[in-house]
C-alpha cells in the first residue's frame, strides 16, 4: 500500500513532468496556495519560460494584489499584471448565478492573447480535484479556452496542494481560500464600484483586529460578517466590537451583523439551483 508521503511524491513528480512536457506556460496567478504551487513548480521546471499573470480589476482586493506581487518575487518568477474589465460587462454586473463565467471568460481571453504575444504553449490555472465540489461556472470558460489544470491532471486534492506547498517553503501553504469581492454580493443584487469599495473597507477593518479570515456579505445596508467559528468571541471583545461597527458604518452600512455559523467558503452558493 502506498503511504501518504510516497503518494505525494508520486504526484509531485507527475506534476513536474507535465510542465517539462508543456515546455512553456502562462499561469493564471491569484496569489492563493493553488496558483502559487503551480507557479512555483513551473518556474523550477521551466525557468523564465513560465510566466505568472495576475488579473487586476475592481473586484480584486488591493491587499490580495500586493500579496501576489510579493509572492511572485519570492519564487523568482517572471510576473505580469494585466487589467481585466469584467465590470464593463452588464451581464457580470447583474450578478447572475453564473457571474464567474463572465469574469473568467474575460480573464482567459486576455491570457490567450498574451500567450500568443509571449510565444508560450499553454495557459494554466490552479484548479484541483476538490474544486469540483463547489459551484464553479468559471470552469466552462476555462474549458472553452483550452486552459490546462496541472494540479488536477497530476491527481492533486487540496490536502496534497497544501502539503507540497509547505514542503517547498511557500508561506501561503495554509492560506485560506481566496475569492473576489463580488463573491460577497448575493446573486441577483447588482454589483457596483461603490458596493465593492464598501465590502473591502469593512473587511480591512475586521482584519485589522487580528482576525485571520473574513467575509463581509453585502445585504444592502446590512453587513453580515463571517469569521472562523473559533474567532467569533474576538468580535465582541470590549473595544473590538465598537471599532468594527464604527468602521462598517463609515463604509456605508447601517447595520452590522455577525453570522453565528461562522465563515464557510461559498456561503452565498447555499441553496442555488445549479445548471
Amino acid at each position: 500500500m502506498i503511504d501518504v508521503e510516497q503518494s505525494l511524491e508520486v504526484k509531485e513528480q507527475r506534476l513536474r513532468l507535465l510542465f517539462r512536457e508543456m515546455g512553456s506556460c502562462l499561469v493564471a496567478f491569484s496569489g492563493g496556495v493553488d496558483s502559487a504551487l503551480v507557479l512555483k513548480v513551473a518556474v523550477e521546471e521551466l525557468g523564465d519560460r513560465a510566466i505568472g499573470v495576475t488579473g487586476r480589476s475592481e473586484s480584486l482586493a488591493p491587499r490580495e494584489l500586493q500579496g501576489a506581487l510579493d509572492l511572485a518575487a519570492l519564487v523568482d518568477a517572471r510576473h505580469e499584471v494585466i487589467d481585466t474589465h469584467e465590470m464593463e460587462d452588464e451581464r457580470y454586473r447583474a450578478n447572475p448565478v453564473n457571474r464567474c463565467y463572465y469574469c473568467k471568460s474575460e480573464l482567459f481571453a486576455r491570457l490567450e492573447s498574451l500567450k500568443e504575444a509571449r510565444g508560450v504553449a499553454y495557459v494554466c490555472d490552479g484548479y484541483n480535484l476538490d474544486d469540483g465540489g463547489d459551484w464553479r461556472p468559471g470552469r466552462r470558460a476555462a474549458s472553452e479556452r483550452g486552459v490546462r489544470s496541472p494540479l488536477a491532471e497530476a491527481g492533486f486534492h487540496k490536502d496534497d496542494v497544501r502539503a507540497l506547498a509547505r514542503k517547498l517553503g511557500l508561506p501561503v501553504w495554509d492560506k485560506p481560500a481566496l475569492a473576489c469581492l463580488s463573491s460577497r454580493v448575493p446573486y441577483g443584487s447588482e454589483i457596483s464600484l461603490e458596493v465593492l469599495r464598501q465590502i473591502d473597507e469593512a473587511e480591512v477593518a475586521v482584519l485589522a483586529e487580528g482576525i485571520s479570515q473574513v467575509r463581509v456579505r453585502h445585504h444592502g445596508d446590512v453587513a453580515r460578517i463571517e469569521v472562523p467559528p473559533e474567532e467569533l468571541p474576538r468580535l465582541v471583545e470590549p473595544g473590538v466590537r465598537e471599532r468594527i461597527v464604527a468602521a462598517c458604518k463609515r463604509a456605508g452600512y447601517r447595520f452590522v451583523a455577525v453570522d453565528l455559523a461562522g465563515y464557510r467558503s461559498g456561503s452565498l452558493n447555499e441553496g442555488i439551483t445549479r445548471a
